[in-house]
Protein backbone atom coordinates (compact mmCIF):
# COMPACT_ATOMS: atom_id res chain seq x y z
CA UNK A 1 0.00 0.00 0.00
CA UNK A 2 2.82 2.31 0.57
CA UNK A 3 4.01 2.52 -2.79
CA UNK A 4 0.37 3.81 -3.54
CA UNK A 5 0.28 6.19 -1.50
CA UNK A 6 3.88 7.30 -2.79
CA UNK A 7 2.35 8.28 -5.15
CA UNK A 8 -0.31 10.58 -4.29
CA UNK A 9 0.58 14.32 -4.69
CA UNK A 10 -1.45 17.42 -4.51
CA UNK A 11 -3.68 18.63 -7.43
CA UNK A 12 -1.50 20.97 -9.87
CA UNK A 13 -2.99 24.64 -8.85
CA UNK A 14 -1.10 26.05 -12.12
CA UNK A 15 -3.12 24.44 -14.48
CA UNK A 16 -6.19 24.86 -11.73
CA UNK A 17 -5.82 28.59 -12.74
CA UNK A 18 -4.94 28.34 -16.54
CA UNK A 19 -9.27 26.38 -16.21
CA UNK A 20 -10.19 29.27 -14.55
CA UNK A 21 -8.74 31.62 -17.39
CA UNK A 22 -10.38 29.78 -20.03
CA UNK A 23 -13.65 30.56 -18.04
CA UNK A 24 -13.11 34.08 -17.82
CA UNK A 25 -12.52 34.28 -22.05
CA UNK A 26 -15.96 32.66 -21.96
CA UNK A 27 -18.81 35.14 -23.28
CA UNK A 28 -20.77 35.02 -19.99
CA UNK A 29 -20.75 36.74 -16.77
CA UNK A 30 -17.73 35.98 -14.24
CA UNK A 31 -17.97 33.19 -12.09
CA UNK A 32 -21.59 32.93 -13.90
CA UNK A 33 -21.82 28.94 -13.18
CA UNK A 34 -19.92 29.09 -9.88
CA UNK A 35 -19.07 26.17 -8.43
CA UNK A 36 -19.26 24.20 -11.35
CA UNK A 37 -16.68 26.29 -13.08
CA UNK A 38 -14.50 25.32 -10.07
CA UNK A 39 -15.16 21.89 -10.24
CA UNK A 40 -14.34 22.11 -14.02
CA UNK A 41 -10.91 23.82 -12.75
CA UNK A 42 -10.51 21.50 -9.83
CA UNK A 43 -10.10 18.57 -12.18
CA UNK A 44 -8.37 20.07 -14.42
CA UNK A 45 -5.59 20.58 -11.60
CA UNK A 46 -6.48 16.85 -10.77
CA UNK A 47 -5.12 15.43 -14.27
CA UNK A 48 -2.51 18.32 -15.35
CA UNK A 49 -4.63 18.99 -17.81
CA UNK A 50 -6.79 21.83 -18.76
CA UNK A 51 -8.42 20.19 -21.70
CA UNK A 52 -9.87 17.06 -19.67
CA UNK A 53 -12.83 15.00 -20.98
CA UNK A 54 -15.09 13.18 -18.68
CA UNK A 55 -16.37 11.37 -21.27
CA UNK A 56 -16.24 7.50 -20.16
CA UNK A 57 -17.30 7.46 -16.41
CA UNK A 58 -18.27 4.67 -14.00
CA UNK A 59 -19.96 4.26 -10.26
CA UNK A 60 -17.92 1.50 -7.90
CA UNK A 61 -20.74 0.49 -5.72
CA UNK A 62 -18.55 -1.19 -3.11
CA UNK A 63 -21.31 -4.08 -1.10
CA UNK A 64 -20.35 -6.02 2.35
CA UNK A 65 -22.36 -7.19 5.41
CA UNK A 66 -21.29 -6.33 9.38
CA UNK A 67 -21.64 -8.33 12.08
CA UNK A 68 -23.43 -5.28 14.24
CA UNK A 69 -26.63 -6.30 11.96
CA UNK A 70 -27.25 -9.01 14.91
CA UNK A 71 -27.63 -6.32 17.52
CA UNK A 72 -30.53 -5.35 15.61
CA UNK A 73 -29.49 -1.62 14.52
CA UNK A 74 -31.44 -2.06 11.40
CA UNK A 75 -34.61 -2.30 10.03
CA UNK A 76 -34.08 -4.99 7.59
CA UNK A 77 -32.04 -7.90 7.83
CA UNK A 78 -28.02 -8.77 6.36
CA UNK A 79 -30.03 -10.72 3.23
CA UNK A 80 -31.49 -7.61 1.71
CA UNK A 81 -27.46 -6.92 0.96
CA UNK A 82 -27.10 -9.66 -1.18
CA UNK A 83 -30.61 -9.10 -3.11
CA UNK A 84 -29.71 -5.90 -3.88
CA UNK A 85 -26.03 -6.47 -4.68
CA UNK A 86 -27.70 -9.37 -7.60
CA UNK A 87 -29.71 -6.53 -8.60
CA UNK A 88 -26.54 -4.09 -9.08
CA UNK A 89 -25.21 -6.56 -11.26
CA UNK A 90 -28.78 -6.57 -13.71
CA UNK A 91 -28.99 -3.27 -13.75
CA UNK A 92 -32.50 -3.15 -11.31
CA UNK A 93 -31.52 -0.80 -9.02
CA UNK A 94 -31.93 3.07 -8.17
CA UNK A 95 -28.66 3.63 -8.96
CA UNK A 96 -28.49 2.00 -12.35
CA UNK A 97 -31.76 3.76 -13.19
CA UNK A 98 -29.67 7.19 -12.73
CA UNK A 99 -26.62 5.90 -14.23
CA UNK A 100 -28.04 5.27 -17.58
CA UNK A 101 -29.26 8.57 -17.67
CA UNK A 102 -25.49 9.83 -16.61
CA UNK A 103 -24.15 7.47 -19.35
CA UNK A 104 -22.01 5.83 -16.12
CA UNK A 105 -21.26 2.66 -15.72
CA UNK A 106 -22.27 1.03 -12.68
CA UNK A 107 -19.57 -1.51 -11.20
CA UNK A 108 -20.45 -3.56 -8.20
CA UNK A 109 -17.69 -4.82 -6.07
CA UNK A 110 -18.17 -7.59 -3.20
CA UNK A 111 -15.98 -6.54 0.14
CA UNK A 112 -17.58 -9.22 2.31
CA UNK A 113 -21.04 -10.16 1.53
CA UNK A 114 -22.17 -13.18 3.60
CA UNK A 115 -23.77 -14.62 0.32
CA UNK A 116 -22.03 -14.84 -2.66
CA UNK A 117 -23.62 -13.01 -5.79
CA UNK A 118 -22.98 -15.79 -8.87
CA UNK A 119 -22.79 -12.87 -11.71
CA UNK A 120 -19.80 -12.11 -13.82
CA UNK A 121 -20.29 -8.29 -13.45
CA UNK A 122 -19.56 -8.28 -9.63
CA UNK A 123 -15.93 -7.78 -9.00
CA UNK A 124 -14.94 -10.03 -5.90
CA UNK A 125 -12.60 -9.35 -2.92
CA UNK A 126 -14.19 -10.57 -0.15
CA UNK A 127 -12.16 -10.40 2.44
CA UNK A 128 -14.21 -12.28 4.54
CA UNK A 129 -18.25 -13.14 4.96
CA UNK A 130 -19.13 -10.07 6.83
CA UNK A 131 -17.26 -8.59 9.01
CA UNK A 132 -17.60 -8.94 13.31
CA UNK A 133 -20.05 -8.07 15.64
CA UNK A 134 -18.02 -4.83 17.22
CA UNK A 135 -20.01 -4.74 20.54
CA UNK A 136 -18.00 -7.92 20.94
CA UNK A 137 -14.85 -6.59 20.04
CA UNK A 138 -13.19 -5.34 16.57
CA UNK A 139 -14.84 -5.79 13.76
CA UNK A 140 -11.69 -6.82 11.84
CA UNK A 141 -8.40 -7.57 11.82
CA UNK A 142 -6.00 -4.52 11.34
CA UNK A 143 -4.86 -6.83 8.02
CA UNK A 144 -7.88 -7.41 6.97
CA UNK A 145 -8.18 -3.49 7.06
CA UNK A 146 -5.13 -3.20 5.00
CA UNK A 147 -6.38 -5.48 2.56
CA UNK A 148 -9.51 -4.05 1.93
CA UNK A 149 -7.59 -0.28 1.48
CA UNK A 150 -5.45 -2.21 -1.11
CA UNK A 151 -8.38 -3.79 -3.43
CA UNK A 152 -10.21 -0.71 -3.30
CA UNK A 153 -7.30 1.36 -4.35
CA UNK A 154 -6.42 -1.52 -7.39
CA UNK A 155 -9.43 -1.71 -7.96
CA UNK A 156 -9.64 2.02 -9.25
CA UNK A 157 -5.83 1.49 -11.02
CA UNK A 158 -7.97 -1.31 -12.84
CA UNK A 159 -10.61 1.13 -14.08
CA UNK A 160 -8.51 3.82 -15.01
CA UNK A 161 -6.67 1.27 -17.01
CA UNK A 162 -10.19 0.12 -18.88
CA UNK A 163 -9.95 4.07 -19.53
CA UNK A 164 -12.54 5.65 -17.26
CA UNK A 165 -11.99 9.41 -16.71
CA UNK A 166 -14.46 9.97 -13.68
CA UNK A 167 -15.69 7.94 -11.05
CA UNK A 168 -18.44 8.49 -8.31
CA UNK A 169 -18.29 6.25 -5.32
CA UNK A 170 -21.69 3.82 -3.87
CA UNK A 171 -22.06 1.45 -1.21
CA UNK A 172 -24.34 -1.47 -0.55
CA UNK A 173 -24.44 -3.15 2.57
CA UNK A 174 -27.05 -3.14 5.81
CA UNK A 175 -25.86 -1.68 9.13
CA UNK A 176 -23.11 0.34 7.13
CA UNK A 177 -24.92 3.88 8.98
CA UNK A 178 -24.20 1.93 12.25
CA UNK A 179 -20.35 1.54 11.38
CA UNK A 180 -20.06 5.05 9.56
CA UNK A 181 -21.76 6.65 12.34
CA UNK A 182 -18.85 5.16 14.71
CA UNK A 183 -15.95 6.10 12.48
CA UNK A 184 -17.35 9.46 12.04
CA UNK A 185 -17.84 9.63 15.84
CA UNK A 186 -14.07 8.67 16.63
CA UNK A 187 -12.46 10.57 13.92
CA UNK A 188 -14.30 13.58 14.67
CA UNK A 189 -14.26 13.18 18.45
CA UNK A 190 -18.14 14.16 18.32
CA UNK A 191 -20.05 11.86 20.58
CA UNK A 192 -22.47 8.72 18.97
CA UNK A 193 -25.70 10.99 19.11
CA UNK A 194 -24.77 13.44 17.46
CA UNK A 195 -23.45 11.74 14.34
CA UNK A 196 -26.00 8.85 14.35
CA UNK A 197 -29.20 8.74 12.19
CA UNK A 198 -32.34 6.38 11.62
CA UNK A 199 -31.03 4.68 8.59
CA UNK A 200 -33.11 3.15 6.30
CA UNK A 201 -35.76 3.78 9.03
CA UNK A 202 -35.37 3.06 12.64
CA UNK A 203 -38.24 3.96 15.29
CA UNK A 204 -36.85 6.36 18.03
CA UNK A 205 -36.86 3.75 20.08
CA UNK A 206 -34.66 1.95 17.30
CA UNK A 207 -32.42 5.24 16.94
CA UNK A 208 -31.49 5.18 20.96
CA UNK A 209 -30.35 1.44 20.52
CA UNK A 210 -28.62 2.56 17.99
CA UNK A 211 -26.86 5.07 19.78
CA UNK A 212 -25.97 2.60 22.50
CA UNK A 213 -24.51 -0.09 20.70
CA UNK A 214 -22.00 2.62 19.08
CA UNK A 215 -21.61 3.89 22.25
CA UNK A 216 -20.72 0.59 23.46
CA UNK A 217 -18.41 -0.84 20.92
CA UNK A 218 -16.45 2.37 21.11
CA UNK A 219 -16.00 1.87 24.55
CA UNK A 220 -15.24 -1.86 24.02
CA UNK A 221 -12.59 -1.15 21.39
CA UNK A 222 -11.00 2.15 22.29
CA UNK A 223 -9.94 3.00 18.28
CA UNK A 224 -7.02 5.22 18.43
CA UNK A 225 -8.83 8.48 16.68
CA UNK A 226 -4.66 9.51 15.17
CA UNK A 227 -4.73 5.89 13.41
CA UNK A 228 -7.46 5.86 10.36
CA UNK A 229 -7.10 2.44 10.33
CA UNK A 230 -7.13 1.33 13.63
CA UNK A 231 -10.70 3.07 13.39
CA UNK A 232 -11.94 1.20 10.70
CA UNK A 233 -10.65 -2.39 11.60
CA UNK A 234 -12.19 -1.78 15.23
CA UNK A 235 -15.61 -0.10 14.07
CA UNK A 236 -15.87 0.04 9.95
CA UNK A 237 -16.88 -2.11 7.17
CA UNK A 238 -15.74 -3.67 4.48
CA UNK A 239 -17.32 -1.42 2.48
CA UNK A 240 -15.74 1.53 3.99
CA UNK A 241 -12.50 0.53 3.80
CA UNK A 242 -12.80 -0.69 0.04
CA UNK A 243 -14.05 2.33 -0.53
CA UNK A 244 -11.72 4.25 1.54
CA UNK A 245 -8.57 2.54 -0.81
CA UNK A 246 -10.50 3.75 -4.10
CA UNK A 247 -10.37 7.13 -3.12
CA UNK A 248 -6.55 6.73 -2.29
CA UNK A 249 -6.80 4.54 -5.54
CA UNK A 250 -7.90 7.28 -7.11
CA UNK A 251 -5.81 9.99 -6.22
CA UNK A 252 -2.38 7.91 -6.66
CA UNK A 253 -4.45 7.25 -10.64
CA UNK A 254 -4.65 11.59 -11.19
CA UNK A 255 -8.61 11.00 -11.13
CA UNK A 256 -11.27 12.56 -10.43
CA UNK A 257 -13.76 10.90 -7.64
CA UNK A 258 -17.29 11.75 -6.62
CA UNK A 259 -18.22 11.75 -3.07
CA UNK A 260 -21.95 10.38 -2.49
CA UNK A 261 -24.03 10.30 0.89
CA UNK A 262 -23.01 10.07 4.21
CA UNK A 263 -21.18 6.61 4.50
CA UNK A 264 -19.17 7.94 1.50
CA UNK A 265 -18.51 10.77 3.01
CA UNK A 266 -16.74 8.72 5.71
CA UNK A 267 -15.11 6.97 3.82
CA UNK A 268 -13.34 10.09 1.93
CA UNK A 269 -12.49 11.27 5.58
CA UNK A 270 -10.67 8.37 6.26
CA UNK A 271 -8.46 8.60 2.94
CA UNK A 272 -8.08 12.05 3.81
CA UNK A 273 -6.53 11.42 7.00
CA UNK A 274 -4.72 8.32 5.56
CA UNK A 275 -3.12 10.75 2.70
CA UNK A 276 -4.33 14.39 3.44
CA UNK A 277 -3.37 15.21 -0.50
CA UNK A 278 -6.09 12.16 -1.79
CA UNK A 279 -8.37 14.94 -0.47
CA UNK A 280 -7.39 16.80 -3.89
CA UNK A 281 -9.13 14.46 -5.99
CA UNK A 282 -12.48 14.45 -4.15
CA UNK A 283 -15.77 16.26 -5.37
CA UNK A 284 -18.82 16.20 -2.77
CA UNK A 285 -21.69 15.83 -4.64
CA UNK A 286 -25.10 15.88 -2.39
CA UNK A 287 -25.85 16.81 1.62
CA UNK A 288 -27.32 13.84 2.95
CA UNK A 289 -30.17 14.02 4.94
CA UNK A 290 -28.19 12.04 7.65
CA UNK A 291 -27.54 13.88 10.73
CA UNK A 292 -23.37 13.80 10.45
CA UNK A 293 -23.04 14.36 6.78
CA UNK A 294 -22.73 18.02 7.06
CA UNK A 295 -20.24 17.34 9.94
CA UNK A 296 -17.73 14.92 7.89
CA UNK A 297 -18.34 17.59 4.77
CA UNK A 298 -16.78 20.14 6.82
CA UNK A 299 -14.14 18.01 8.26
CA UNK A 300 -13.25 17.67 4.55
CA UNK A 301 -13.89 21.91 3.49
CA UNK A 302 -16.25 20.91 1.17
CA UNK A 303 -19.76 22.32 0.30
CA UNK A 304 -22.03 20.35 -1.89
CA UNK A 305 -23.77 21.02 -5.03
CA UNK A 306 -26.94 19.09 -4.24
CA UNK A 307 -29.27 19.75 -1.22
CA UNK A 308 -32.42 17.72 -1.86
CA UNK A 309 -33.26 15.21 1.10
CA UNK A 310 -31.19 12.25 -0.97
CA UNK A 311 -30.40 9.84 1.42
CA UNK A 312 -30.94 6.41 -0.72
CA UNK A 313 -27.12 5.24 -1.06
CA UNK A 314 -25.77 3.17 -3.76
CA UNK A 315 -24.03 6.18 -5.50
CA UNK A 316 -27.74 7.59 -6.13
CA UNK A 317 -26.45 11.35 -5.08
CA UNK A 318 -22.84 11.09 -6.72
CA UNK A 319 -24.06 10.02 -10.03
CA UNK A 320 -26.80 12.91 -9.73
CA UNK A 321 -23.58 15.33 -10.15
CA UNK A 322 -22.33 14.13 -12.97
CA UNK A 323 -25.46 15.26 -15.89
CA UNK A 324 -24.61 18.82 -14.16
CA UNK A 325 -20.96 18.12 -14.72
CA UNK A 326 -21.72 17.65 -18.00
CA UNK A 327 -23.71 20.66 -18.49
CA UNK A 328 -20.67 22.78 -17.08
CA UNK A 329 -18.34 21.05 -19.34
CA UNK A 330 -20.30 21.70 -22.56
CA UNK A 331 -19.94 25.23 -21.86
CA UNK A 332 -16.54 25.23 -21.14
CA UNK A 333 -15.88 23.71 -24.35
CA UNK A 334 -18.52 24.90 -26.53
CA UNK A 335 -19.12 28.57 -25.54
CA UNK A 336 -17.62 31.58 -27.93
CA UNK A 337 -15.34 33.69 -26.10
CA UNK A 338 -15.38 37.37 -25.62
CA UNK A 339 -12.82 37.70 -28.34
CA UNK A 340 -14.93 35.39 -30.88
CA UNK A 341 -18.14 38.28 -30.64
CA UNK A 342 -15.67 41.26 -30.38
CA UNK A 343 -16.85 42.22 -27.25
CA UNK A 344 -14.53 44.05 -24.64
CA UNK A 345 -13.32 40.93 -21.56
CA UNK A 346 -15.55 41.16 -18.31
CA UNK A 347 -13.15 42.56 -15.78
CA UNK A 348 -13.33 41.47 -11.52
CA UNK A 349 -14.74 44.08 -9.56
CA UNK A 350 -13.39 45.24 -6.59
Amino acid sequence: MQEILNRIQPADKAVSTRAMERWNKIAKPLDGLGDLERAVASIAGMTGQVNYRIDKRAVAVFCADNGVVAEGVSQTGSEVTAIVAKNLCTHDTSVCKMAEVAHADVRPVDMGMLTDVDDPAMAVCRIARGTKDMLHGPAMSREEAERALRFGADFAQKLTDEGYKLFATGEMGIGNTTTSSAVASVLLGVGAAEMTGRGAGLSSAGLRHKIEVIDQSIALNRPDPQDPVDVLAKVGGFDIAGMAGFFLGCAACRRPVIIDGFISEVAALCAARIAPAARDYMLPSHLSNEPAARAVLDALGMTPFITAGMHLGEGTGAVALIPMLDMAYAVYFGMCTFEDIQIEDYQPLD
